[in-house]
């Protein structure tokens, strides 16, 4: 279709215009859409990023941030509004949000959106804008041009005389085919006039230089009369150098922000890296440390089993002999007994003789002990073991920085450690004597026999600069190693010197009790691998979120309940937020679980089941004696679990009661949190029972398998529950900042996440694919950790 037959630079004659397709493809050809224009009309710049629509009255704050003024208007408290991206607090003008700067590029984009997208319509195609003007028609023909200027389409007749008249002989007219698909964005964004708000129809032309407001031609007369104004060209001529040399400047700031973020984020590649291995070098000496000790213990009951077998060989030899001697004295002392007490005195005279005689002979062999008596054993342990302030491991912390410093100039010590002479290193470990374990009576150790613990960087144990000996002071025990080094009580080797640079935020260090005699000599646990954080509020969120639930929802993502803001939301396990499911009016979701295209969630006394649209499909009414009802999905998906009043009750799809029972028959139980174990064929459950402060494993019938309620819980009542594809048990306890592991059975294996992983407050647990522990905290925030299996 049509394009002019000349340049813009030359007027054309009045009757020269034509139109056809060879001539507008070679007007797209030549003069093109910018890109960055296109990716502005095409991406979400125009869209609100409060209610994901396109943006209606766009208003600009502070921060350059663009909204709907009627989004804003619902963010606005108290005379204050923050907002939803950067989180500045910006104040409310006293007009309201409507006094917010209007953003006319915005608005002039979405004039030329709104323009391509469509106009008065005629059979189905766009209507002619001058038609009904000239013949009095009720509607024009169809269209097929539009003049940029004049933003009207034109039917082909008008189109051919538009530029016949003084007035529109400069315009610009387009084949409207080439205009909806934008081949003429550029051209019409540079005639695309801005509008004035208090004059429609006029267009804004002046800027008036003490308001710095725009003015068309009415507002120029009333009351700027009298203030010096500039057109808009001018103005802009004479304010650009002044916007460039700012944006100079913060381009300047964006390039030190990012050279700053990607130093940040290479010290926390190095920290995460170091920590790594570090945290691989603390299990390999602890599993080490318990083969020696296993090994030791071997050794000793070894010893123990030969001589107990060696005491018994000889033990009952000399049984034997006994036993034999005293039955021939027996014997004979009977003999005698008898011819004294029976015998006519004749016959005592007779045998008087041969019976002395015998009786001499017994009385002359008298019994000896063997030359070795039997020793009893007695066990001795390393006083290093009794001490609760000895440390076999200890941690250092330096600056990144020194580490960089050593490493490029090579005279440090290895591992990154500063260089530093005995003086000043004997002077730092003065300045730090807090950090040092104390020892039994509570002194510090003199800084001449302080042992060298292990370094963060994950080096093996250095040498140090100087070969002088040490000898351990006095009460301080040793203890042996393999390779024959002594190793003193507080953690290190006696020729070390210990340096620590750091000190950790005091939290509880209360360590689990050791894991139970099934691992023993594996040392095999799950590790946690930390994934990802993120927060869970939203923009649209009037309160700080509760996170009260949690479940695996679809592929790698979670549901999270947020009773606070009465919301179910979905996230991805990298953070990304995907929706929410709407709830029903009035409820507060507690506990939730997903089952095969349904949400099943507890609400105060009530089980609800929803789909994923938010219709709910039924409900039901729970007990009104417990505050609120954990619910689980059953590993088929087409059931749900939910504890209520001691018991458990199991729902199917259609709302109808499946089964009910009592775990281990005891009516005062009540489990707060359930959670499936996949890994059992029978289906079975897994509580926490804050009745009897414990932690209960039962099958689908109600029959125990296993409980703990040991001291692996720090007298703390246990929290949520969660069970891996393995069957292990992550059990959360709140008040310590833990959460502990244990066996399918129910027996403690120890501590898989603490407050060093970042734990504050942590408030529920889920499993997702069997394999990813997602943490939430009381702050909202949730953590997500890959859970590695030992064999992989």
């Amino acid at each position: 279709m049509g394009a002019p037959c000349h340049s813009r630079a030359q007027a054309p004659a009045p009757h020269s215009w034509c139109w056809s397709p060879r001539s507008a493809q070679a007007s797209m050809v030549s003069q093109g859409s910018s890109p960055s224009l296109l990716e502005a009309l095409s991406s979400d710049f125009l869209a609100c990023k409060i209610c994901l629509e396109q943006l209606r009255a766009p208003k600009t704050l502070p921060c350059l941030h663009t909204y709907c003024q009627d989004c804003l208007a619902q963010l606005a408290e108290g005379g204050h509004l923050r907002c939803p991206e950067c989180r500045e607090t910006v104040p409310v003008p006293p007009a309201g949000v409507a006094a917010f700067k209007t953003n006319f590029f915005v608005n002039g984009l979405l004039d030329l959106v709104r323009a391509r997208a469509g106009g008065d319509l005629h059979a189905g195609k766009p209507a002619c804008a001058l038609c009904p003007l000239m013949g009095g028609a009720s509607a024009g023909g169809p269209a097929t041009a539009r003049c940029l200027d004049c933003a009207d389409d034109l039917c082909q007749a008008c189109a051919d005389g538009h530029r016949c008249t003084r007035q529109t002989h400069t315009h610009r007219v387009v084949d409207l085919v080439g205009y909806r698909a934008g081949w003429y964005d550029e051209e019409a964004r540079e005639r695309q006039a801005a509008q004035c708000p208090q004059h429609p129809g006029e267009a804004l032309r002046f800027l008036c230089q003490p308001c710095s407001q725009l003015l068309c031609r009415e507002c120029r007369l009333d009351p700027h009369l009298d203030h010096p104004c500039l057109p808009l060209a001018e103005a802009v001529r004479a304010r650009r150098p002044g916007l460039e040399e700012l944006l100079a400047g913060v381009d300047k700031n964006l390039a030190e922000l990012e050279a700053a973020r990607m130093e940040e984020k290479e010290a926390l590649a190095r920290l995460r890296e170091q920590a790594a291995r570090v945290g691989t070098q603390v299990e390999e000496a602890a599993e080490g440390l318990l083969r020696a000790l296993l090994a030791q213990k071997k050794e000793v009951l070894g010893q123990l089993r030969a001589h107990v077998e060696a005491a018994e060989e000889a033990a009952r030899e000399r049984l034997g002999e006994l036993e034999s001697r005293e039955q021939v004295a027996r014997a004979a002392a009977a003999f005698a007994r008898r011819v004294l007490s029976l015998g006519r005195e004749a016959e005592i005279l007779s045998l008087e003789g041969a019976i002395a005689q015998r009786l001499r002979q017994l009385q002359g062999c008298p019994w000896t002990p063997g030359p070795a008596p039997c020793l009893l054993p007695r066990l001795e342990l390393h006083p290093g073991l009794l001490d609760k302030n000895s440390h076999l491991l200890w941690l250092s912390f330096e600056n990144q920085q020194s580490q960089k410093d050593s490493g490029k100039d090579g005279a440090g010590s290895q591992g990154g450690e500063e260089a530093q002479s005995p003086r000043e290193e004997g002077a730092k470990m003065e300045r730090q004597g807090a950090a040092q374990p104390p020892s039994r009576d509570g002194a510090q150790p003199p800084k001449e026999d302080r042992a060298q613990m292990p370094q963060e960087n994950g080096a093996q144990t250095q040498t140090p600069k100087t070969d002088r000996a040490q000898t351990p002071r006095e009460g301080r025990s040793q203890m042996p190693q393999e390779d024959g080094e002594v190793q003193t009580a507080g953690g290190g080797r006696s020729n070390k010197k210990r340096k620590f640079k750091g000190r950790l935020k005091s939290i509880s260090r209360e360590p689990s009790p050791a894991p139970g005699p099934n691992l023993e000599g594996s040392g095999l646990l799950p590790r946690p691998i930390f994934s990802c954080s993120f927060p869970t509020r939203m923009p649209g969120d009037k309160r700080s979120p509760r996170i009260t639930g949690l479940c695996p929802f679809g592929p790698r993502e979670i549901l999270v309940a947020d009773e606070q803001n009465r919301a179910l939301k979905r996230f991805s396990l990298n953070g990304d937020y995907k929706g929410a499911i709407p709830v029903p009016e009035g409820c507060s979701p507690c506990s939730v679980a997903a089952l095969q295209g349904a949400v099943a969630f507890s609400a105060g006394a009530r089980l609800y089941l929803i789909s994923p649209d938010g219709e709910v499909q039924w409900r039901r009414a729970l007990s009104l004696s417990q505050a609120s009802h954990a619910v689980a999905a059953m590993p088929s998906g087409d059931r749900v679990a939910v504890s209520v009043s001691g018991h458990v009750e199991v729902y199917n799809m259609e709302g109808s009661l499946a089964t009910r029972f009592i775990p281990g028959g005891k009516a005062n139980r009540g489990l707060r949190a359930l959670v499936f174990l996949t890994t059992s064929p029978q289906g079975n459950f897994v509580g926490s029972d804050w009745q009897q402060n414990s932690v209960v494993v039962c099958d689908g019938l109600g029959q125990v398998i296993g409980e703990y309620g040991g001291p692996g819980l720090h007298g703390c009542q246990p929290g949520s529950v969660s069970v891996d594809k393995k069957g292990y048990i992550f059990l959360t306890l709140r008040e310590v900042n833990k959460v502990v592991i244990l066996d399918p059975k129910g027996s403690l294996l120890g501590d898989f996440l603490t407050a060093y992983h970042g734990l504050e407050k942590p408030r529920v647990t889920t499993m997702v694919d069997g394999r990813y522990l997602v943490v939430s905290l009381s702050n909202g925030t949730i953590h997500i950790f890959r859970v590695r299996s030992p064999d992989s």
